[in-house]
């Protein structure tokens, strides 16, 4: 995983959390559910770099 992608995801977690906590609020569900959404594709990529990191070494 290269370090540029460990920041954007990083950073695409960090905005889902302020979203999802914006969201919470304003008692705007669909931006604490669009949070959610951009925590979660953050944890995905997050895993797949793991994987693909497992297989180098």
């Amino acid at each position: 995983m290269g370090l540029d992608d460990k920041i954007k995801n990083k950073a695409e977690d960090l905005s889902g959390k302020a979203k999802e906590g914006a969201g919470k609020a304003t008692d705007d569900e669909s931006l604490e559910a669009e949070g959610k959404g951009d925590q979660t594709s953050s944890d995905i990529k997050q895993a797949g770099e793991k994987v693909k990191d497992a297989f180098k070494h």
